[in-house]
Parts: C-alpha cells; sequence; structure tokens
C-alpha cells in the first residue's frame, strides 16, 4: 500500500496534525463558479518544508471536507523523512549513520533517491545530493559567510563528496565513504508530485499544485483552458519574460541571482559545481524544465544551471528534456529552448495571434 493509499485511508490525520512540532497556517477559501452550475473552485495554502505552498483544485464533484488536511498530512511526511534541520529525519539519521553501515528507509525515501541517481548518472555529476560539505563551505549553508576558501579547503570538501559511495534498495541505505545527503534539490518536487497524486485519487484531475516555486498542474484551469505558467526574468524585481500553457505537466525553475555574495569585484554564485568545487562562472541566468513528475523537473533544474547554457541544451536536445533558458549577454538576456520545448513557444504564438 503507497503512502497517499493510507493517507487517505486514515481516520486520524487530524490527530496527527495536532501532535505537529510546529504550527502552519493553512487558509482554504472556496468559490462557487456559479450558483447552480459549474465547477467548485477550492485553494488551499500554508507553509511547510521552510516554504510556502499552494494548492488549487477546479472540482466538478465535491470534494473531502478534509482535504486541506489530507494535503498538510502528506507534505508533512516529506517534511519529517528528507529535512535537513529535524534531527529525527530519515536524512539526519542517515548522515549520523557510520560508514559500513544500513539504515532501513521509507519507500518515499528510496524514491527520491532513485530520481536523483538517475539525474546523477545521465548529467555526468553536475548534479550531486552529497554536495553539502562544498556549499557550507562557501557560506551558503545554516552559517552564511562572505568568504573565498583556499584551494586545499576545496579539495578537502570534494573528498568528502560522492553519490557513487551510497548503496540502496526500496528498504535500505548505506554509505562505504563518510558522505552526507541533501536532497533539498529534489524533495520539493517530490512533495508536489505526492500532493498531485492524492488529488488524482481523489477523482479530481484538474488541479495546480505549487510547493516552493516548483508545481505540477493538469486538466484545465477554472477558465475551461490550460493552465498558464508565468517564466520570469532572473532580475530582483519580478518581470514576465513569457507565459506558456500547461496541461498534465510539472514545472521547475532554478536560477543564480538572488543568493550570491561579491568579494573584490567578483560574484560568487550559491549554484555550487560539484565537479570543480566552485561556484558556476558561466551566464546561464535561469533554466525553466518541464517533465511528467516535479521531482524530475526539480532535479533536472539544479543539474542545468551546473552545467550552463551550452553543455545543458546540448544534453537536453538529447534526452528530449523540454528546457527554456536565459542567458545574460550585453543586452540584457538571451532566451533559448530545447527542441522539445518548442510546441511550448508555437502554442504561446497562437495565443498571442488569436
Amino acid at each position: 500500500m503507497t503512502l497517499v493509499d493510507k493517507l487517505s485511508q486514515s481516520k486520524t490525520v487530524t490527530g496527527l496534525l495536532n501532535k505537529a512540532s510546529f504550527l502552519v497556517f493553512i487558509s482554504v477559501v472556496l468559490l462557487l463558479a456559479g450558483c447552480d452550475s459549474g465547477p467548485e473552485i477550492i485553494k488551499i495554502s500554508g507553509s511547510k518544508m521552510g516554504t510556502t505552498y499552494h494548492v488549487t483544485v477546479v472540482a466538478d464533484q465535491p470534494a473531502p471536507d478534509d482535504l486541506a488536511d489530507r494535503i498538510d498530512a502528506v507534505l508533512d511526511i516529506v517534511d519529517h523523512s528528507m529535512s535537513t534541520y529535524k534531527a529525527a529525519s530519515e536524512l539526519s539519521q542517515f548522515n549520523d549513520l557510520a560508514v559500513g553501515s544500513s539504515q532501513q528507509i521509507s519507500a518515499d525515501f528510496a524514491r527520491v533517491l532513485a530520481v536523483s541517481k538517475t539525474v546523477w548518472e545521465r548529467s555526468g555529476g553536475a548534479f550531486d545530493p552529497t554536495v553539502g560539505p562544498l556549499v557550507d563551505l562557501w557560506g551558503f549553508g545554516p552559517i552564511a559567510t562572505d568568504v573565498v576558501p583556499e584551494q586545499a579547503q576545496i579539495d578537502a570538501a570534494k573528498a568528502e563528496l560522492g553519490f557513487q559511495y551510497l548503496t540502496f534498495n526500496n528498504s535500505e541505505l548505506a554509505k562505504s565513504k563518510p558522505v552526507r545527503v541533501d536532497l533539498s534539490a529534489v524533495a520539493k518536487g517530490y512533495a508536489v508530485d505526492l500532493v498531485a497524486d492524492l488529488l488524482e485519487m481523489l477523482a479530481l484531475p484538474d488541479y495546480l499544485v505549487e510547493v516552493g516555486g516548483e508545481m505540477r498542474l493538469s486538466g484545465s484551469n477554472p477558465e475551461g483552458m490550460a493552465w498558464r505558467v508565468a517564466i520570469e526574468l532572473p532580475s530582483l524585481m519580478p518581470q514576465v519574460e513569457r507565459i506558456i500553457g500547461v496541461q498534465d505537466m510539472a514545472v521547475a525553475t532554478s536560477g543564480d541571482y538572488r543568493n550570491y555574495f561579491e568579494q573584490q569585484g567578483v560574484r560568487y554564485s550559491h549554484t555550487i559545481d560539484p565537479r570543480t568545487g566552485r561556484p558556476i562562472t558561466h551566464s546561464l541566468a535561469s533554466v525553466t524544465v518541464l517533465a511528467e513528475q516535479c521531482a524530475d523537473a526539480d532535479a533536472w533544474a539544479t543539474a542545468f544551471m551546473v552545467l550552463g547554457d551550452k553543455d545543458g541544451m546540448a544534453l537536453a536536445n538529447e534526452l528530449a528534456i523540454p528546457l527554456y533558458m536565459l542567458v545574460k549577454d550585453v543586452a540584457g538576456f538571451k532566451a533559448i529552448h530545447s527542441r522539445a520545448f518548442e510546441p511550448y513557444v508555437n502554442a504561446q504564438k497562437r495565443v498571442k495571434d488569436d
């Protein structure tokens, strides 16, 4: 029985939520699209996993009264499993595990590891969930600093990396070196997928689920059309660069324009290349990735940011991944996209023509 199956049958979700370690504010707004006809529009939002989430459901049939509680419970389980800040999480317990020992893991944890392994392999190591020591060394971890480390420090941190040192199956995880895992680049996307799967199981196929900016969209929006997603320019002031119509797809975006520091006129991005041990230096400013599953889109967005515009675009075309990039140039930003993204560009043109 899957996690979502268990949650859907559970009669004690509300009780579990009352025992949560922190309070979550959830606002539920029910708007009727018409007095006697039309779907019910359900909007649910709250805070979880160190970020916010928003769910919109276009319901042609009555939704469960406890839908907000069920969604919150799904997010709770992901948070308690994969949080780097909760000492009792599966992830934290594994990071404290001695080399050569193994740990029993949940099916959800195993699925996220499987997604991570696939993207790690296909990206040539550009995506690596064990990059944590480098992130901390460059001051983008729990303790923020604006200090450029010495090469010897970088080499020492790189020696603590390596997804290849993890061994896992559907129920057990072990490590052959003292690596530390951080799943933050894929866990939010996986949480989106779990909420979307819950809605599908409840026969609510028209929805938008968003957690921390990563989203999955299915069916139609309240106007009966494809969901419209804005791709923003990578700037401090939000500006829409393009709007695309999306149905039955997940969308994830990554960028290097909000989290960085400068030293002696040099800008150091929070996006660390685990292969070099240093922040990326190429001109790629942001990427938007489409995939069937949000966990995949989330992980690939990080991988493409590390790879850069040339290598990243070549790989996206090879793997037929819909990818949209904004690259810094003298005029501002240049937009480029993979061949698999072309239908979304053409769809926007048709909307403008109409």
